[in-house]
């Protein structure tokens, strides 16, 4: 017995696990969140917010909506914090796929866009949060915190906006697509080659449109569509 002892105080002493580095190294009690965002700058930036927080840890980054989704599978994150408008797939885009696995899943948009149709985009898709990239550092993880714990995080200020486009009357999908042509500076004749409509229609649902957007004249309804974020200019 005595031998026995001696030997096993010479086994040397087991070497240490080697510490883990980068964005998998956080605890389990932390928040862990995806960062989706085609421009790396702003994708370093939040990175280095979140990652300064003891409650919060960064496990994914991705630069379009694909990568967001692909790495939202791997990884399966708390929460995932997207911008709208990314190559491949945009943010409405990926918040589908995500929420078509998993109708749970919390996201946040983070945009410059601040339009009633873009927020409601955002909304009807699944998102709970919605904020601009100009948004305070302490009203963002306010945000991230509210919203991993089931609450919704809209700004007043978009609320308002939202509100407004949803009291008013909505374009039909036949209305959008004139209404883009319009934009693209096509005339009534183009705009019905374009669709296969004859002008005597397009300029009827040039009327409608004029109508629901409140304007007078082309040059109006298309700074108004914009302005809503119905067209892209």
């Amino acid at each position: 017995m005595t031998s026995a002892l001696k030997f096993k105080a010479r086994l040397p002493a087991a070497a240490p696990s080697p510490p883990k580095h980068g964005l998998e190294n956080q605890g389990t009690d932390k928040l862990r969140v995806l960062i989706a965002d085609d421009h790396v700058t702003v994708t370093a930036g939040l990175a280095s917010i979140i990652g300064l927080q003891s409650d919060m840890a960064v496990v994914a980054e991705a630069a379009n909506g694909r990568e967001a989704v692909d790495q939202w599978r791997k990884h399966r994150p708390d929460l995932a914090l997207l911008d709208l408008r990314m190559p491949v797939l945009d943010g409405v885009g990926a918040i589908n796929e995500i929420r078509l696995e998993d109708a749970s899943a919390r996201v946040i948009v983070l945009t410059t866009f601040d339009t009633d149709n873009e927020i409601h985009r955002a909304i009807k898709a699944g998102a709970r949060g919605y904020l601009l990239k100009d948004a305070r550092r302490e009203e963002l993880l306010d945000c991230i915190r509210r919203v991993s714990r089931g609450e919704m995080c809209i700004p007043p200020s978009l609320l308002e906006k939202l509100a407004a486009g949803v009291g008013s009357e909505p374009l039909t999908g036949r209305e959008l697509d004139v209404l883009t042509l319009l934009a693209r500076g096509k005339s009534n004749k183009q705009i019905g080659a374009n669709l296969y409509i004859s002008e005597t229609t397009v300029k009827a649902h040039l009327r409608s449109i004029f109508a629901k957007l409140n304007v007078l004249s082309r040059t109006e309804a298309i700074a108004a569509a914009s302005r809503r974020g119905l067209v892209q200019l």
